[in-house]
């Protein structure tokens, strides 16, 4: 399921449609939304630098953390840094976000220590001017490495929840409408902390995404007793989660898929939910000295079974008691009738109702009361 997710922000946008979208969420509970925003960071990085991408180059805005943190990540990654300037630009609102320290120093802008992350990195001092922002991520994109023709640029922000912090819901929204609908931008994709904001900026920025990928805690077994909860199944379960993923389709239609993720020292890894499910009903099926499965043959023995509510008539007529006659009338019944038989039946069928008592100590119909002799 992460695979189709980057798949899709691999392939990017159709000419004349909007740039597909993903929005991550994570919480408290499950606080590993960034490891699965690096994840798909790292994977379109390597898919970019083999060419496999529609885009050609990488714009990132590190809000949440220093573009020296991804200059480290993408070392660790095995990604090719030393030409990085070439795919690769990272608009820097993490130093000075609000030109703080440009202040305190008098004018001068604050610079990188490292010079391999200052020739990838550019440095803003003020992240509430968003039409400013959107300037200067087209024009990194532009200038850095689409040149001619239609090549376009992804976009990615670590945290959109930082620009909440110094911008409003419509201002953040307005943005990332206009980073979809730019011809030159392939695909973007941000991280939003949910437990943050109020679910109507939570419900806007799900509307103007084409994928939601939302990161979960894995719910303790109710075969844990509540005193063993502080026990290490809650460090096991910890670094679990499930991942889900809402896709809309350009037809219309939704996908649900869902993944169970574990993050370790070396990064966050994905499985699919059946392959571990198959694990554990196998352990829960207990180990007895009969087989539970049937052969071949069994199954052709049961098969032919004749049940005793299946019509068991051989190719004859089936003769059904439907408890109101009996079997020897019901048998007359399917016999020929003749022709002096048939004008007999035809005569006596005008709809008269013949009576029998049932004994002879019935009293016959009256108009008489029957209560004349009591004396009331």
């Amino acid at each position: 399921m992460a695979d189709s997710i980057c798949r899709a922000l691999r392939d990017g946008a159709l000419e004349g449609e909007l740039a597909p979208a993903l929005t991550f969420k994570d919480s408290i509970n499950s606080p590993f939304g960034f490891h699965a925003f690096a994840h798909v960071l790292m994977q379109l990085s390597s898919n970019i630098l083999a060419g496999k991408s529609q885009s050609r180059g990488l714009v990132l805005l590190a809000f949440s953390r220093s573009p020296a943190y991804y200059l480290e990540l993408l070392k660790k990654s095995g990604v090719n840094v030393g030409s990085s300037e070439k795919w690769i630009q990272i608009l820097d609102c993490y130093t000075d976000p609000l030109g703080w320290k440009e202040r305190f120093t008098g004018g001068e802008k604050f610079s990188n220590v490292h010079q391999e992350v200052s020739n990838l990195s550019h440095l803003c001092t003020n992240v509430r001017d968003l039409d400013n922002l959107f300037s200067s991520i087209i024009t990194l994109g532009k200038a850095g490495f689409v040149g001619d023709g239609n090549v376009r640029f992804c976009v990615a922000i670590d945290s959109v929840s930082d620009m909440l912090r110094h911008s409003s819901t419509s201002a953040v929204a307005g943005l990332l409408s206009n980073l979809r609908s730019n011809d030159k931008v392939s695909s973007t994709f941000w991280l939003v902390h949910e437990d943050l904001h109020e679910e109507k900026v939570i419900a806007a920025l799900e509307y103007m995404s084409s994928m939601v990928a939302t990161v979960e805690p894995l719910t303790p077994s109710p075969y844990v007793r509540e005193s063993n909860l502080n026990t290490p199944y809650l460090e096991h379960s910890s670094t679990k989660g499930r991942f889900h993923v809402r896709i809309k389709r350009r037809n219309g239609r939704v996908r649900v898929i869902c993944e169970n993720f574990k993050v370790e020292q070396s990064g966050i890894t994905f499985t699919s939910i059946s392959s571990e499910d198959a694990v554990v009903n196998q352990g829960l099926v207990p180990k007895v000295q009969f087989n539970l499965q049937l052969s071949e043959k069994e199954q052709i023995d049961r098969a032919r079974v004749v049940l005793p509510f299946e019509h068991q008539g051989n190719g004859k007529p089936i003769q059904i008691y439907d408890g109101r006659r009996s079997l020897t009338e019901s048998k007359d019944d399917d016999k020929p009738l003749s022709t002096s038989e048939k004008s007999k039946d035809e005569g006596a069928g005008k709809g008269e109702i013949i009576y029998f008592r049932d004994s002879e100590d019935e009293m016959p119909d009256s108009d008489e009361d029957p209560d004349d002799d009591l004396d009331i």
